[in-house]
């Protein structure tokens, strides 16, 4: 009996960069009133100014930090690495995803972006979370094609105290 290996293209995916507006749009504002305000001759002007400048500073930090973010999906596991001053990297093996689940906030929709969370039975990354992913972008039917295959070729079977 000869087995057929399958080989899988490995996919990279990045959020959406609208993520970062959808994630941030309440700071970005106040960030905005509060330069605006720092503009002025009013009595707080100058406190505003910085609070709106280390606002701005953070706001970098926090697209800088999406922009970097990088999904990757091979034939066995999903990774996620992400950080700017030091990179984390997460990753689940493909056999042990068990759930799914898609959700799109009201800005999500409007942009035609959605975020799909990964349930598994990892210890360390029991639920991961990717953000930014394009509507039209099937993810989820993409992992759940390689983790049923991936559960084939390696028969493993996990007790666990899942609820």
């Amino acid at each position: 009996m000869q087995q057929t290996v399958r080989r899988f293209n490995t996919i990279t995916l990045r959020p959406h960069p609208m993520q970062f507006v959808i994630d941030e749009l309440i700071l970005m504002v106040l960030c905005v009133c509060a330069l605006g305000y720092g503009g002025t001759d009013g009595d707080l002007s100058t406190e505003s100014m910085y609070v709106g400048l280390a606002m701005l500073v953070f706001l970098i930090y926090k697209y800088i930090k999406l922009r970097r973010t990088i999904y990757t999906i091979t034939g066995e596991q999903l990774k996620k690495a992400e950080g700017v001053f030091t990179r984390d990297e997460d990753y689940i093996e493909l056999y042990r995803v068990v759930d799914f689940a898609e959700r799109k906030n009201l800005l999500q929709q409007l942009f035609g972006i959605k975020t799909v969370t990964i349930m598994s039975g990892d210890r360390t990354t029991p639920k991961l979370s990717v953000q930014g992913v394009k509507d039209n972008t099937d993810l989820v039917t993409i992992i759940r094609e390689r983790v049923e295959y991936t559960k084939t070729q390696k028969p493993i079977y996990e007790i666990t105290n899942r609820y």
